[in-house]
C-alpha cells in the first residue's frame, strides 16, 4: 500500500468524498444481511405460526431495503467516481507539470510511447482502482466481517467449523497477489514497449516506406506483440490456478456447512430457518472471497501503473533555478554572452566540448562551423540551458546564467532548430506561440522578413490555415520559414539559429539572410550552419573539431588560412566559376 500513501496527495483533498463512498459501502454491505434474517423469520416464526398476514409487510419491507441499498449504491458510485476523476485530473496535470520542466537529458533516452502509455493506460488503472475498485475491495472484508458476525450470533459452533476453511482461501490469495503483481508490472512494461513501436512507426512512416521496410517494422511489431502476449499469458496462467482452488475451498465450506448444520436440526440445536440463513450467509461471504482475485487484479494492476507514475513525478529534474536567483531587468538585458573554458560531456560520452572560451559582445553575430559532432549545438543547447554546464560557466551581461530564473533567460532567447516542429493549429498561432499577444501586423511583419507571407497567402485560409501534426502538409522550406517567422517575433536579445536555412534554396537563403541583416541588429546572434553562404557575414566564425576550437576569426580572415573553413570553402565553391560563365553565356544568348 506504500504506493497509494505516496499518491496521498492526490485524492486526500477530496476525502470527503472517500468516506461518502466507504460509508454508503458499509451501508449496502450491512443491508445486505436483511434477506437472511427475512428468510430466518419466514421459515421459522411465519410459516410454522401461520402468520401469513404478515408475508405482504415482508414483501413491502424487501422492496424498501432494495430501495435504500439503492440509494446508498448510486451514492457510493457517485462519490467514487468523482474521487476517481479527480485523482486523475489531479496526477494527469502533475506529470504533465513535470514533463514541461524535465531537461534535455531526461528526453535524449525517454521514449515518447512509453511517456504516453504512462499517462493514458497507468493513469486510468489508477483512477478506475481509486474510484471503484478500493470501495469494492473494502467491501470484500465488510462483508466477511458482518457475515461472520451475524453467523456466530446463529451458531457460534458452526460458524468456527464452517469457517475454517477461510484462512486457508486468506492464504491463497495472498499468495496469488504475491506473484500476479510482478506479473502485472511486466504487462506494463511490455505494453509500454509496443506502445512505443506503434508510435515510433506511424511517426517515421514515410521513412518506412521509402526504405520500403514495411515487412521489417511488421515483423519487429510482431516481436513485440508477442512478448506482450506471452507477459499476458502469464497471468492467465496464474488466473488458471487460482480459480480452482479458491472454488475448491469455497465448496468445501459448504459441504461442512450442509454436514454439521443438518446434524445440528436434527438433534434439535438448530431449527430449519437458522439453516437456511446461515446457507445463505455462507455465500454472502465465500462470495466476496471467490471474487476476491478480481478485486486483486485491479488492485495489482493500479499499484503497477501507480509505480510507474510515480517513478515519473520522482525523476530527477536536472536543470532547475538555484534557491537564491539573481533577478534579471528584462528591459535592460544587452546580450553579451561569454563562455569561460567550459567543458561538457553528455552521460556515458566523450566530452563534447573541452576547455570551450567565446566572448560575444552584445549586438554581434557569431558563427560555427563544423562536422557532425564537433560540438556546435552544443554551445547553443548550454546557453539555453538545456543543459548544466559542469565545468566552466556562461555569463550573460556578467551573471552566470545558472543564478538567473530559467524563465527570465530563455525569454531572452530565440531559437531554430534543425528539426523544425510545428504544432497542429494554424499558421497564425504556430508564429505567434512565443507571444500570444502579438497582433496580426506583428505577425505578417515577421513572416515578410522570414519570407514566408507570400507562400503563406496562397493557402486557402491563408495565416487561418490549420497544419497537420508536425507541418505535414507543408514543405520541410516552408515549415522553416515559419518556424523563422516564429522565433523573429518573439523579439529576443539573443537569437538562435541552429542550421535554420539548410531546407530552403539558395536563392529563398539569401532572401531570408537580407532580411535577418535587419532583424538581427541590436540582437546577439549564434548560427550554426553548412552553408559559407550563411556564415560570411559574421563578426567571427568558430570552427570546431571534437568539442575543440581549431579555428577562429572573420570570413576573410579564414579563407587567409589553411584549415577546415578554406577546405570546406574550396568544396562549396568549387563549381561556383563554371556557374557564373554559364550563367553569363545565358545572358549573352
Amino acid at each position: 500500500m506504500n504506493v497509494f500513501k505516496q499518491l496521498k496527495e492526490y485524492y486526500w483533498h477530496e476525502k470527503k468524498l472517500l468516506f461518502a463512498s466507504i460509508f454508503c459501502m458499509i451501508c449496502v454491505t450491512a443491508l445486505g444481511l436483511v434477506y437472511p434474517n427475512l428468510l430466518r423469520y419466514l421459515i421459522d416464526d411465519v410459516i410454522p405460526n401461520n402468520r401469513y398476514n404478515q408475508v405482504p409487510y415482508l414483501a413491502i419491507g424487501v422492496i424498501g431495503v432494495i430501495a435504500i441499498k439503492g440509494v446508498f449504491q448510486f451514492i457510493t458510485g457517485f462519490t467514487g467516481g468523482r474521487l476517481g476523476n479527480w485523482v486523475a485530473f489531479n496526477l494527469r496535470n502533475k506529470l504533465y507539470d513535470r514533463l514541461q520542466f524535465y531537461s534535455f537529458q531526461y528526453y535524449d533516452k525517454a521514449r515518447t510511447g512509453d511517456l504516453m502509455s504512462r499517462m493514458t493506460a497507468d493513469l486510468e488503472a489508477i483512477r478506475q482502482f481509486i474510484g471503484f475498485g478500493f470501495a469494492q475491495f473494502l467491501n470484500v472484508f465488510l462483508m466477511i466481517i458482518f457475515g461472520s458476525t451475524m453467523m456466530a450470533t446463529l451458531n457460534w459452533k458452526l460458524t468456527l467449523v464452517t469457517l475454517v476453511t477461510m484462512p486457508f482461501l486468506a492464504f491463497t490469495a495472498m499468495k496469488f497477489e504475491k506473484n500476479i503483481h510482478p506479473a502485472y508490472r511486466r504487462v506494463r512494461q511490455s505494453m509500454s514497449s509496443l506502445t512505443t513501436a506503434a508510435q515510433e512507426n506511424i511517426t517515421g512512416v514515410r521513412t518506412v516506406k521509402s526504405f520500403a521496410r514495411e515487412p521489417h517494422e511488421v515483423e519487429k511489431f510482431a516481436v513485440r506483440s508477442e512478448e506482450y502476449m506471452a507477459s499476458n499469458l502469464v497471468t492467465s496462467n496464474l488466473w488458471a490456478r487460482f480459480f480452482p482452488v479458491m472454488e475448491l475451498f469455497a465448496n468445501l465450506a459448504v459441504v461442512v456447512l450442509l454436514g454439521t448444520g443438518g446434524y445440528f436440526v436434527i438433534q434439535g440445536s438448530m431449527k430449519t430457518g437458522e439453516l437456511i440463513a446461515f446457507f445463505s450467509l455462507i455465500w454472502y461471504i465465500v462470495g466476496p472471497l471467490w471474487g476476491l482475485g478480481y478485486h486483486i487484479n485491479n488492485f495489482t494492476q493500479s499499484k503497477a501503473a501507480g509505480e510507474r507514475i510515480l517513478e515519473l513525478i520522482h525523476q530527477y529534474i536536472h536543470v532547475k533555478d538555484r534557491e537564491k536567483t539573481v533577478d534579471l531587468d528584462l528591459n535592460n538585458v544587452k546580450g553579451h554572452v561569454q563562455y569561460e573554458q567550459v567543458t561538457f560531456s553528455y552521460p556515458d560520452k566523450k566530452p563534447a566540448l573541452t576547455n570551450f572560451t567565446l566572448n560575444a559582445d552584445a549586438g554581434k553575430v557569431i558563427g560555427f562551423l563544423g562536422g557532425t559532432g564537433a560540438g556546435k549545438t552544443t554551445v547553443v543547447n548550454l546557453l539555453m540551458r538545456a543543459y548544466n554546464v559542469k565545468e566552466g560557466r556562461i555569463l550573460l551581461d556578467g551573471v552566470d546564467i545558472r543564478d538567473l530564473k530559467l524563465e527570465d533567460l530563455r525569454k531572452q532567447i530565440a531559437i531554430v532548430f534543425q528539426e523544425t516542429f510545428l504544432f497542429s493549429s494554424s499558421i497564425r498561432n504556430n508564429i505567434s506561440y512565443g507571444d500570444r499577444n502579438a497582433t496580426t501586423e506583428d505577425i505578417i511583419k515577421a513572416a515578410k522578413l522570414s519570407k514566408a507571407h507570400e507562400f503563406i497567402m496562397e493557402l486557402p485560409l491563408g495565416y487561418d490555415t490549420i497544419v497537420g501534426e508536425r507541418g505535414m502538409g507543408l514543405s520541410g522550406g516552408q515549415k522553416q520559414r515559419i518556424a523563422i517567422a516564429r522565433a523573429l517575433l518573439k523579439n529576443p536579445k539573443i537569437l538562435i539559429l541552429d542550421d535554420a536555412t539548410s531546407a530552403v534554396d539558395m536563392e529563398t537563403e539569401q532572401e531570408i539572410q537580407a532580411g535577418f541583416k535587419e532583424v538581427m541588429a541590436g540582437r546577439t546572434t549564434f548560427i550554426i550552419a553548412h552553408r559559407i553562404s550563411s556564415l560570411r557575414h559574421a563578426d567571427e566564425i568558430v570552427v570546431l573539431e571534437d568539442g575543440h576550437t581549431v579555428q577562429r576569426g572573420t570570413h576573410e580572415e579564414l579563407l587567409q588560412l589553411k584549415g577546415p573553413y578554406r577546405e570546406t570553402y574550396d568544396i562549396q565553391y568549387a563549381d561556383a566559376p563554371a556557374v557564373n560563365q554559364a550563367a553569363q553565356r545565358r545572358g549573352n544568348d
